[in-house]
């Protein structure tokens, strides 16, 4: 099992992808399903989009998202008495980014991802519920969000859109 991210350049995956893309930069990390480990990928994450020159509003949104993603596959595929890993591929299509997140931990419950509703938060501060509203920021912010288990594998796809990205290279 791996102890750190590492990181590979992959050749284009247009199958991968909900819509066709001409892809061609690609990032790959593979970690360890521990709360240090998703946090040191966050960051490798954003450091090798960098090139992309998203703004911090679009860099916040990807950080935002994937750490969403990869904290509910720590907390609730794993959950902190199993470790394992997680795989985070990112493709770069034409004004989006293409993620897929992978692990084989639990399935989510109904082999569905959460419709993510939001939480009423008007209520008394005692009231507000202590989770919930992590699917309804990652459903907000992605588009083409798909969850599949084959086997004993959980695969989780979206794309991020942002009208600054450039085409690949």
């Amino acid at each position: 099992m791996p102890n750190r991210a590492s990181v590979t350049d992959l050749p284009a995956q247009p199958a991968a992808e909900p819509a066709p893309c001409r892809a061609r930069n690609a990032l790959r990390i593979v970690l360890s399903s521990t709360p240090m480990e998703v946090r040191r990928a966050l960051e490798r994450v954003l450091v090798d989009l960098s090139p992309l020159e998203l703004s911090e509003d679009e860099r916040g949104t990807v950080e935002l998202v994937l750490a969403e993603v990869l904290n509910n596959v720590v907390e609730h595929a794993y959950d902190t008495a199993d470790s394992g890993v997680i795989e985070i591929t990112v493709l770069q299509g034409v004004r989006r980014l293409f993620c897929t997140v992978t692990d084989q931990g639990r399935a989510m419950p109904g082999f569905d991802a959460p419709s993510g509703k939001a939480a009423d938060v008007d209520v008394p501060v005692e009231a507000l519920p202590e989770g919930g509203f992590g699917w309804f920021l990652i459903r907000q912010l992605s588009k083409d969000l798909s969850y599949s288990r084959s086997g004993d594998e959980n695969r989780l796809s979206f794309s991020l859109d942002f009208a600054t990205l450039p085409a690949p290279r």
